[in-house]
Parts: C-alpha cells; structure tokens; sequence
C-alpha cells in the first residue's frame, strides 16, 4: 500500500476541507486600494501529503493495515488456485468434487468481498482524520501567509472541476515549508545501548616464597 493509495480515497471526504481551505485563505485588500487583486494558487491534497507529519502519517498507515491487506492478498491467492484446480478438473473429476470446489470457491469470494468493504471504509476514514487533522491545521497557516504576502485570494489547484490553466504563483512548497516549521513532528526516540560489560579483573599467578 504505497502513500499515493493511502490518501487517494480520502479525496471525497476531503472536498469540503479543501473548499473551505482556499475560501479562508483570502484577504481583503486595503479600503480604497485600486491595485490589482495578488493571487496564488496551491495544490493542498500535494502540501498535505507532503508535510513531515503527512509522511508520518502515510507510513504509520501503511503499518496499520498492511496485515489486513495481507490477508485479503492471499484469500486472493486462494480463489485463483481453486479456479485454476477446476479448470485442471474439466473432465477428469467427479460432479461432487467439482461442486466442492465451485462452493468453495464461492465462500471465499465472498468473504473477500466483505472483507474489502470493511478494510476499505476503514482505511477512508483513518485517512480522513488524517486529512482533516492536518488541513486545519493548514487552514491557519495559509490564512497567515496570504495576509502577510498581501494575497487577495488563494486557488486550490487540487479541487474538483478548477478552471486553473496556468499559474505564475505557486504557494504549495512555501506553505509544506511553513506548516513543517509550525509543527515539527517529534522524532523517535534513539534505541538504548547496552552499557559496555564489565572487562574481568586481571588474574595473577602466585609468587613461590624465597627459601
């Protein structure tokens, strides 16, 4: 499960996160100002997946549900040898073997099915919070930038169905710059070593008295 699947299907739950996003990144020019409106344009799904704690988070995912993935694979396995056996059966075994394995074969397609729904909603929503989590976050971060930068609105090139053709100015690397300053993810802590063993005390050989 590599990090582009990970986040791929949280794109739904994420739509209305992202509209909000560019909507609260627009700053009101000055009263009065007659000078053209200044916009920017990010790609937030690119900046959120790209941030320290969007890796971090990838990666702890793809640990999370790896075993689960794991098994639907090899009942995966299962049912294309059982095809594969009843395609060697034609002609050769009996009706009962061949409803054996064809109620077999069924069994596990659908425990498969189900077991893919459920890993599926699962992994939606984990990636979900993780969207949600971050993009907050990322909310507060844009905001401050396009304000100190005097942007009057701020486009997010990832929403569905954007106009966006062409862009001259591109905030997405600025803003993974920025929400990694603002919140560092904290480092694993370094493995304890083992203190050195003791070295064992030297042995002397005893002296014979002079006579």
């Amino acid at each position: 499960m590599n990090s582009r699947m990970v986040f791929r299907a949280a794109a739904l739950a994420a739509a209305a996160l992202l509209s909000a996003i560019a909507a609260g990144a627009q700053a009101s020019p000055a009263a009065g100002s007659a000078s053209p409106a200044k916009v920017g344009v990010i790609n937030i799904r690119s900046a959120i997946v790209a941030t320290a704690e969007g890796k971090q988070a990838s990666a702890e995912l793809q640990s999370q549900f790896a075993p689960r993935q794991n098994e639907i694979e090899n009942l995966n396995k299962q049912i294309n040898d059982l095809r594969q056996r009843l395609a060697t059966c034609e002609g050769k075994c009996s009706q009962e073997e061949i409803a054996r394995l064809t109620t077999q074969g069924q069994r596990l397609t659908q425990q498969v099915d189900r077991k893919q729904t459920e890993f599926q909603e699962d992994v939606n929503a984990a990636q979900g919070e993780v969207i949600d989590r971050i993009g907050r976050k990322m909310v507060d971060v844009l905001d401050r930038y396009a304000r100190e930068n005097s942007y009057s609105v701020v486009l997010d090139s990832s929403a569905q169905g954007n106009p966006i053709l062409y862009a001259q100015i591109d905030l997405t690397q600025d803003i993974i710059r920025l929400y990694d300053a603002a919140y560092p993810i904290k480092a694993a802590a370094p493995a304890q070593q083992k203190p050195p063993a003791a070295k064992p005390a030297p042995t002397t050989t005893p002296t014979k008295p002079q006579q």
